[in-house]
């Protein structure tokens, strides 16, 4: 039942969410936890038969072995009990991990496209513990409680049997604890809800800063960024506490009035046995029989947060994978190798509707190298974000081949597509790993062409594990010189049709700008086309074209020289005596 390495199935129509998917199969195992409870529940009459047999016959007979032989089948009526209930507990247990394996892998890859796809609405989103948060509530007590609910009118209806008064008095604690917890969700939903979006600021506030623990202790900037931490953890627990404060009011309200209830039955069945209407065994059975109807109501109320944050937590996956597994199958296209057109593209960042660059039309053909330059805040990668198929663009169409980049699905994309963005990242893991693209089918071979196209090999081999050494957080930390080559020789990778690079020298040397050099016109020689994103003139030695953006438009595209010429302020000599009085 729990096999981990499921992956959720993708739907068999386009409306179905992957979360009801994931959920279908397991419908039947609900209807066996159903049944199980039931059995426990009926198991759970045995406490209020047991006491009014000793009440009514052991105690008015006097008869020792009456007792030992209903002692005897109430044990063995409990350890039934008890190994239902552990039975009902793992198959909870195994449920919740069945949805976790079944989900986690799209889960994953939602959140990691979730900042291409919403840009900065993707910081509040947390699909993954959303996932943690389902599977949480399903393996603990709440669904338990959940399935004794319905079985309340049972006992009820017995406690009416043994007489009308007391089942109207179990009745009436059963209403206003249910008015109770209507109460209880209408109150509870707002701070909830407030509490998650506050929790998630937080992570978002670790993450940043464990990205950025140079910056802030190279610039002293831990104390501030902690008062901030501090705010925003005085929100977060605000909203906590009023979240646990509402839930624990009607939490203890509702075990009072249990309490009360439980010893209402027991003044109104001693009464009643006074009037001679009942035996003192009905009135503790009754007793018991209305404590243990009113007991799951009152555990249900106790896991109330996690009900109600896992109910939230589900219909955000439902959103957010509303439309991940909805697309159509793409034909297999063979990959590009004659040209790239762009057609009037107006692109913008990750999640905005506004147009960042406007009205970009070019040509490309195999072999070309397209170096983009501009001012800072021209659009230059958000346009290269665009080339990629990173962020679609708003206007307008990018053919490879003569066929739109959304025709490829992401992983065929990823054959033919090498990028080195401005912020890059490695991954834990080993250097060959990093450079193959974490491709469990990669070939030796490539990986050693990739680096040395990036003139990184020698550097790995002198490395204390050469390719299998660990890189990221918990491996060998590299210099931004060695990482920035690293993340070139796996954007080069298997010689990929297009190769963009966006300031793929800020953080090399002379010898790493002349390896770039050297990469790029190696690439081009073997029919790639490359686009170099670059401020810096020696990034665009290699390459023959110019395309030069300036507040999101072009202001000029075509062979290098000529645009150059164009865009580039001829530099006015200084008249002697002139410049120096000036």
């Amino acid at each position: 039942m729990a096999g981990t390495n499921q992956r959720a199935p993708k739907s068999s129509t386009g409306r179905d969410n992957p979360v009801s998917v994931a959920f279908r199969p397991i419908r039947s195992a609900f209807w066996g936890v159903a049944v199980v409870s039931f059995v426990i529940n009926i198991l759970m009459l045995t406490g209020p038969v047991f006491m009014l047999q000793v009440y009514d016959r052991v105690l008015a007979s006097g008869s020792v072995p009456t007792l030992v032989v209903i002692g005897a089948l109430a044990i063995v009526l409990y350890i039934f009990y008890g190994i239902l209930e552990g039975v009902r507990g793992r198959i909870l247990s195994r449920l919740g991990q069945r949805v976790d394996a079944r989900l986690s892998g799209i889960v994953y890859k939602v959140s990691n496209s979730l900042p291409v796809r919403l840009g900065r609405q993707a910081a509040r989103l947390r699909p993954v513990q959303d996932l943690d948060t389902i599977r949480q509530f399903l393996s603990g007590p709440g669904p338990a409680a959940i399935f004794d609910i319905p079985w309340l009118p049972l006992y009820l209806g017995i406690v009416f049997l043994f007489h009308p008064l007391l089942g109207l008095v179990g009745l009436a604690g059963a209403v206003i604890i249910s008015v109770l917890i209507g109460l209880n969700e209408f109150m509870s939903r707002r701070p909830t809800e407030e509490a998650a979006g506050h929790a998630g600021r937080r992570s978002a506030a670790v993450e940043s800063g464990q990205r950025n623990s140079e910056v802030v202790a190279a610039m002293g900037m831990q104390n501030t960024l902690t008062a901030k931490w501090d705010a925003q953890n005085s929100e977060y627990l605000a909203t906590q506490r009023r979240a646990a404060d509402t839930t624990g009011i009607f939490g203890t309200t509702i075990k009072t009035i249990r309490f009360i209830l439980q010893s209402a039955i027991l003044a109104v069945g001693a009464w009643l046995a006074i009037q001679q209407e009942i035996t003192p065994g009905v009135m503790i059975a009754a007793s018991i029989m209305t404590s243990r109807a009113l007991a799951p109501i009152e555990q249900a109320v106790a896991q109330w947060r996690g009900f109600v944050a896992s109910r939230q937590a589900l219909r955000r996956l439902r959103e957010i994978l509303q439309v991940s597994e909805t697309e159509e199958t793409k034909m297999d296209l063979p990959q590009p190798e004659k040209g790239i057109t762009v057609e009037q593209v107006y692109c913008g960042p990750f999640g905005e509707t506004m147009p960042y660059v406007q009205n970009v039309t070019l040509d490309l053909q195999a072999g070309d190298g397209l170096g983009v330059i501009g001012p800072s805040g021209s659009g230059k990668s958000t346009f290269a974000r665009a080339l990629v198929g990173v962020t679609l663009p708003l206007k307008g169409v990018i053919r490879f081949d003569g066929a739109e980049l959304a025709q490829w699905d992401n992983e065929k994309r990823g054959e033919f597509i090498g990028y080195l963005p401005q912020d890059l990242q490695l991954f834990d893991g080993t250097v060959a790993e990093n450079i193959a693209r974490f491709r469990e089918d990669a070939e030796p071979e490539k990986i050693i062409e990739a680096a040395k196209l990036a003139d990184v090999h020698d550097m790995i081999v002198a490395l204390p594990e050469g390719y299998n050494t660990m890189i990221g957080r918990s491996g060998r930390s590299l210099s931004a010189g060695q990482r920035q080559r690293l993340a070139l020789a796996r954007a080069l990778y298997n010689n990929p049709f297009l190769v963009v690079l966006d300031e793929p020298n800020s953080n090399l040397d002379a010898i790493g700008e002349s390896a770039l050099t050297n990469a790029i016109k190696a690439m081009r020689e073997k029919g790639s086309i490359v686009v170099v994103i670059a401020h810096r003139p020696s990034a665009i030695a290699t390459v023959d074209k110019i395309l030069c953006l300036k507040d999101g438009k072009m202001a000029g595209f075509g062979p290098k020289e000529e645009v150059l010429r164009q865009v580039v302020q001829p530099v006015q000599p200084v008249r002697q005596g002139v410049g120096a009085a000036q």
